[in-house]
């Protein structure tokens, strides 16, 4: 396996219908997570920490440039303060991709006092599937 940069990605988001829309174009940054959290146990006859691995998670992060074409991030997103629906997300990276169901709970737009019109929106999982990479 090679080291491999970032270009390249392609992401795509369901819309409050269901449909999943490629907004690669749009997105500028993102940033994911997919934590586990740990439950540290160590009874009081050891003399190091006992640790087990417990619920996984998976959060995700993006920023883009404002675009209301049809099926865009706009279109994608402008539901996102008065529908509660689950959206498959899917990241690829170069072949391999990361998909969830996750329910986004931010849409924020911004206007940069040298006129730049942007974007984020924020997502957590939905559904307790484990997110994995294929």
């Amino acid at each position: 396996m090679a080291k491999e940069g970032g270009l390249g990605m392609s992401l795509a988001v369901d819309d409050s219908a269901g449909t999943a829309r490629t907004i690669s174009n749009d997105v500028t940054s993102l940033s994911w997570e997919t934590p586990r959290e740990v439950w540290e146990f160590t009874g009081i006859d050891k003399s190091a920490v006992e640790r087990t691995l417990l619920l996984a998670d998976f959060s995700v992060e993006l920023n883009g440039a404002f675009d209301d074409a049809t099926n865009f991030s706009h279109s994608v997103f402008r539901t996102v303060p008065s529908t509660t629906v689950a959206r498959t997300t899917t990241i690829g990276v170069s072949g391999q991709t990361l998909a969830g169901e996750l329910l986004y709970s931010t849409y924020s737009l911004e206007r940069s006092d040298s006129g730049e019109l942007t974007w984020t929106a924020e997502g957590s999982l939905a559904d307790g599937t484990t997110p994995t990479w294929t």
